[in-house]
C-alpha cells in the first residue's frame, strides 16, 4: 500500500473522533473546532509518517476546502486552504534550501569544514570546534538543518573517523568517532536556533509570533541574529567541553587530522570560479539579511529577507552555479513550501476561528488558580513545551500543534512579548537534542553506529538542560542589553 494503514487509521480514528463524538465545548465555534479535528488528525498523521509530510500536506489542504470549514462557499473554501502559500515567509526558506544545494555542488560547504580542521586540527577537540565552527558558517544559507548537519559535516567527519581507525564496524568508536559525531549532531540545534534561516521551522515561529502579537512583533533576520547571538556562541563553545567531559575520547591528539585535512584541500585544488562565486552569493546573502545597506544608506536601500533569497538564487542561476534542473531538482525545497503553506494555513485558521484564544484563556486560568505570577508561569511552560518533545519526531510538527497555545497563554499571563517569543524559539530547537529522531538530522547521525541509544538519550538530556540554562541565562542579560523586556 501507499501509505502505513495502521498509522492512517490512527489518525483518521482520532480526527473522527474529535468531529463527532466529542462535543463542541462552549465558547468554541463548530467550524473551529471542526478545523482542529483535521488539524489534529493531520499532526497524527505526520507523527505517524503515514506518508511523506508534503503529501500529507496536499491532502489537508483539500480536506480543509472540501470540508468548507473556513467557509460555505466553495470557491472561498479553496482559496481559504491556498492562502498561505503567498506567504514571502514560505519563500524564503524554500529558496534558500534550493541556494544551499550551491555549497554542495561547488564543494564550498567541504572545503569550509576541510579548512577548519587544518588550522585547529591538532587535537581531538581541535578537530571538534573545526566541525561546529564549519557548521555555523554554513548555518545561515542552509535551511535544511538535516542537509547541514548530516549531508556536509557528517561525512568530512566520518571521514576523519576513518583515518583514525575509529569504526563502529571494528569496535573502536570510542577512539575518537563517538565523540565527533556526538559533536557533530549536537552543534546542529544550536546553529539552528541562531538563524531564521537554519531550520526549516524558524520563519513558522516568526508568523505566529506576527499573527499573536497582532503585527506588534515582526521578528527580522537581522533582529533574531542578534539577539540569538550571544547565547548561541556561548552554547557552542561550551558543548565540545561538556560533551568531552562526559564521554572523552581514547584519543586526545590528532596531529594526522589537519594532515587529513589539508591532503583532501589539496585534492580539492585552488578554489574555483563557481565556488568564488558561491561564496561571493554567500556573503552578498549575509550583507542584505544584516540590512547593512539601510544603516549604511537609509531606509530606501532595505531589501526584504525573501527578496535577498530570490536574488541569491536568481545570481546563481545567471551564472551557471546552479542550473534550473538543479532547482527542480531539489525535492526537499519544493517539498518544504507545500507542507510548510499547509501547516501554516491550517495555524493560522485556527487562531481565526477563536480555538487558540479560547485555549489559552482556559490553560490562563488553570494557571492562575495555582498563584505563580508570569515568571513560573512562562518557567513551567516552557519546560513543558521543550520536554513533550520525547513524543514527536518532528520539529515542524511540534511547533505548529503547540507554539501558538503555548505563546497565547504566557502573553495572557503577562509575560513580555518579545521575551517569551525568544524563550520559546529558542526551547524550539534545543529540543532537538533529546532523541535519536527529534529531527531529521537525528537518524542520519545516530544510524551510523557511532553513539549507542544509551548514549545519546543521556547526552541529549544532559545537553538540554546545559543549552536551557546558558540559553536563557545569557539571553536574559543580553536582551536586557537590547531592551526587548
Amino acid at each position: 500500500m501507499p501509505f502505513k494503514p495502521i498509522q492512517a487509521a490512527i489518525a483518521i480514528l482520532v480526527g473522527l473522533i474529535i468531529w463527532f463524538v466529542i462535543p463542541v465545548p462552549t465558547g468554541v465555534t463548530p467550524e473551529a473546532w471542526h478545523m482542529l479535528a483535521l488539524f489534529i488528525a493531520t499532526i497524527v498523521a505526520i507523527i505517524g509518517k503515514v506518508l511523506p509530510i508534503g503529501a500529507i500536506a496536499i491532502i489537508a489542504v483539500t480536506l480543509v476546502a472540501l470540508t468548507g470549514v473556513t467557509s460555505d462557499s466553495p470557491k472561498q473554501a479553496i482559496s481559504d486552504a491556498l492562502s498561505s502559500y503567498s506567504s514571502p515567509l514560505i519563500w524564503l526558506i524554500g529558496i534558500a534550501v534550493m541556494i544551499s544545494r550551491g555549497l554542495i555542488k561547488t564543494g564550498l560547504g567541504r572545503r569550509i569544514a576541510y579548512y577548519f580542521i587544518s588550522v585547529f586540527g591538532k587535537k581531538s577537540i581541535g578537530v571538534a570546534y573545526s566541525l561546529t565552527a564549519a557548521e555555523l558558517i554554513i548555518a545561515p544559507i542552509t535551511p535544511s538543518n538535516t542537509a547541514r548537519g548530516g549531508g556536509i559535516i557528517h561525512p568530512i567527519m566520518r571521514s576523519i573517523a576513518k583515518s583514525f581507525n575509529s569504526t563502529p564496524e571494528e569496535g573502536t568508536q570510542n577512539k575518537i568517532g563517538r565523540y565527533l559525531a556526538m559533536v557533530n549532531y549536537h552543534a546542529n540545534p544550536i546553529t539552528s536556533g541562531m538563524f531564521i534561516t537554519a531550520t526549516a521551522p524558524n520563519p513558522l515561529v516568526v508568523d505566529l509570533v506576527n499573527k499573536a502579537t497582532g503585527g506588534d512583533i515582526q521578528l527580522s533576520w537581522t533582529t533574531w541574529a542578534i539577539a540569538m547571538f550571544v547565547p548561541g556562541i556561548l552554547c557552542l563553545l561550551i558543548m565540545p567541553l561538556i560533551i568531552y567531559m562526559i564521554y572523552p575520547p581514547d584519543i586526545k591528539a590528532t596531529p594526522n587530522a589537519r594532515g587529513f585535512a589539508k591532503d583532501n584541500l589539496d585534492e580539492m585544488g585552488s578554489i574555483d570560479t563557481q565556488e568564488k562565486i558561491m561564496l561571493g552569493v554567500f556573503a552578498l546573502m549575509l550583507i542584505l539579511w544584516a540590512n547593512i545597506p539601510a544603516l549604511i544608506f537609509g531606509e530606501a536601500f532595505s531589501v526584504n529577507a525573501t527578496t535577498t533569497a530570490f536574488i541569491g538564487l536568481t545570481t546563481l542561476i545567471l551564472t551557471g552555479v546552479l542550473t534550473w534542473d538543479d532547482v527542480l531538482k531539489e525535492k526537499s525545497a519544493w517539498d518544504t513550501i507545500i507542507w510548510f503553506g499547509a501547516l501554516i494555513m491550517m495555524a493560522a485558521y485556527l487562531n481565526e476561528l477563536g480555538l487558540i484564544g479560547w485555549f489559552s484563556s482556559n490553560i490562563e486560568s488553570m494557571i492562575g488558580t495555582t498563584g505563580f505570577g508570569w515568571i513560573g508561569a512562562v518557567t513551567i511552560l516552557t519546560l513543558v513545551y521543550l520536554y513533550i518533545h520525547y513524543f514527536f519526531a518532528s520539529t515542524t510538527a511540534h511547533i505548529t500543534a503547540l507554539f501558538a497555545a503555548f505563546y497565547a497563554v504566557g502573553l495572557s499571563l503577562g509575560a513580555p512579548p518579545m521575551l517569551y517569543a525568544l524563550i520559546l524559539a529558542a526551547a524550539g530547537n534545543i529540543m532537538m537534542t533529546l532523541t535519536h529522531y527529534a529531527t531529521g538530522t537525528a537518524p542520519v547521525i545516530f544510524n551510523s553506529g557511532y553513539v549507542t541509544l544509551k548514549e545519546w538519550w543521556s547526552i541529549g538530556a544532559i545537553m538540554s538542560v546545559v543549552n536551557l540554562m546558558i540559553w536563557i541565562g545569557a539571553g536574559l542579560i543580553w536582551w536586557k542589553v537590547l531592551g526587548y523586556y
